[in-house]
């Protein structure tokens, strides 16, 4: 893996609703196996709107999302004004390509807090009413025919802890063999 295996917290939202984008906010408290406290997507089960119309007894395994701020710049040029929260992240991160990361890859958050990486975010359609146009720039095909996604990683908390801005983000991988991200 060429990311760098330290990386930094840019940005911290959540949002008690559904609703596309999250505030951002001083700080997070991250809850092991709920997810983030006060966010609409914490809980032991999926509290995704559309999983929950398919199995709401399904594991959460979407209760924190995170997106690398170099995405910004990238968008950028390609029209696209986007900062962080507004893609729904709570935790925006600098330094590490978190795509390249393996499935249950641990990621320490400051002094105490640890995310389990579980996949990565599928840009739905609400990406386009936020902006249109953005989630075919988010979901494209390579010249082989791969579908490649850029709207972040998901994961799971499986350690408590508070997270704010400027606090370290280590990455501690998994053993054995690195499975690729699917979608969660």
């Amino acid at each position: 893996m060429s990311a760098p295996q330290t990386g930094t917290v840019v940005a911290v939202s959540r949002d008690d609703k559904h609703r596309f984008s999250k505030p951002v906010v001083p700080s997070i408290s991250l809850l092991a196996g709920h997810g983030i406290e006060g966010d609409s997507h914490a809980g032991p089960t999926t509290q995704h709107r559309y999983l929950i119309r398919t199995d709401p007894t399904r594991a959460n395994l979407t209760q924190v999302h995170l997106v690398r701020s170099e995405l910004f710049a990238e968008l950028e040029d390609e029209g696209f004004t986007v900062s962080a929260g507004q893609l729904g992240e709570n935790i925006t991160t600098a330094g590490i390509d978190l795509l390249a990361l393996p499935v249950g890859t641990r990621l320490h958050l400051g002094a105490d807090a640890v995310v389990e990486v579980t996949g990565m975010r599928d840009p739905c359609s609400m990406i386009d009413k936020f902006q249109q146009g953005l989630k075919k720039t988010l979901k494209t095909t390579d010249a082989s025919g791969r579908i490649l996604r850029k709207a972040g990683i998901m994961g799971i908390v499986v350690v408590d802890g508070t997270v704010a801005p400027g606090d370290e983000l280590r990455v501690e991988l998994p053993a054995g063999e690195h499975v690729p991200l699917g979608v969660v």
